[in-house]
């Protein structure tokens, strides 16, 4: 049996991303318009015929309230359109840092956002490093959860550190950083942190010897930037060679980037998940096109994704 035709289409949130996925994956994107009323109410419509079609929709819930009813409201129309199969490619995926209960009476809003992805009528989603893998679990839809290591690590073996040990910003990070350690053969050291608040750190001691190393730090969402500036500062405190920052998802939200720039950070290297708005000497960006590309690719011939976990 043919396959059913392929039709790509962005949102606004990350449209130059999605630009760059459709051309590794040989294809142009669709023609979708964004309409908005002046009181702000989204109005999504494909301007082409999408019956019978297997559509992916690429939107990054980055500044998640507006991007994330965006992405709804295309599921939604697509379902309406007839769309055969709606593929919902999702780089960054907002409210995953709600995935449960850390004190009474609070939302879980990972879930939530599962609840109405699939209430849309999304078939399958596609993202890339989950704050908290097990929110895999809070869909009864397929999910392909891919991993930016494959990306990340090539670039740092390019650095050629003579010295190098992995760290983690916070306990909640060790797996993440033992993960990435793997690859290298390298030690693991681990910034013991405690918080008052939400984006506000109290105090944070090095679990590890740091002395003459160079400190590559693994998260998976850089946000006010204020952990890794205050765990870099201190590493280099604590006598290593350089420090430098993995972090999948730059939220950048507050003054992180003056943050990160006066930092002891020699670099921060992160992914075009989310649009990096302000040019920085300290930011790389690596871009994860051909990742999701190649995902499309395996989906679309029933092809395995775990291919795509080689390095």
């Amino acid at each position: 049996m043919p396959s059913n035709p392929v039709k790509l289409f962005s949102g606004s949130a990350t449209r130059t991303l999605a630009d760059k996925i459709a051309k590794s994956y040989g294809k142009e994107l669709g023609d979708i318009k964004l309409s908005r009323f002046s009181d702000g109410e989204i109005q999504p419509s494909f301007d082409e015929s999408i019956r019978g079609c297997d559509v992916f929709l690429v939107q990054s819930t980055c500044q998640p309230n507006d991007n994330l009813f965006e992405l709804l409201m295309m599921i939604d129309a697509a379902k309406r359109a007839s769309a055969h199969y709606i593929n919902v490619i999702i780089p960054y995926f907002g409210y995953a840092r709600q995935d449960r209960k850390d004190k009474p009476r609070v939302a879980i809003g990972a879930k939530l956002v599962a609840n109405l992805l699939t209430a849309a009528g999304a078939h399958r989603v596609m993202t890339m490093d989950l704050h908290a893998a097990q929110i895999q679990a809070f869909f009864d839809i397929p999910v392909d959860h891919l991993d930016a290591a494959v990306i990340f690590v090539p670039y740092i073996k390019s650095l050629g550190l003579e010295n190098l040990t992995i760290a983690s910003p916070d306990m909640g990070g060790s797996y993440r950083a033992r993960l990435f350690a793997k690859f290298f053969n390298a030690e693991v050291v681990i910034c013991d942190k405690r918080r008052k608040r939400a984006n506000e750190i109290e105090s944070m001691s090095i679990i590890g010897d740091v002395t003459g190393q160079d400190i590559v730090l693994i998260d998976d969402i850089c946000d006010t930037a204020g952990t890794l500036s205050k765990a870099a500062a201190l590493i280099m405190e604590k006598g290593a060679k350089s420090v430098r920052a993995v972090c999948t998802h730059a939220v950048l939200s507050g003054n992180a980037y003056e943050t990160i720039e006066n930092s002891a950070l020699t670099e921060i290297i992160v992914t075009d998940t989310i649009p990096v708005k302000k040019e920085s000497s300290k930011i790389k960006i690596l871009s994860t096109a051909d990742l999701f590309a190649k995902a499309i690719t395996n989906v679309n011939e029933h092809a395995s994704i775990s291919e795509l976990f080689k390095i």
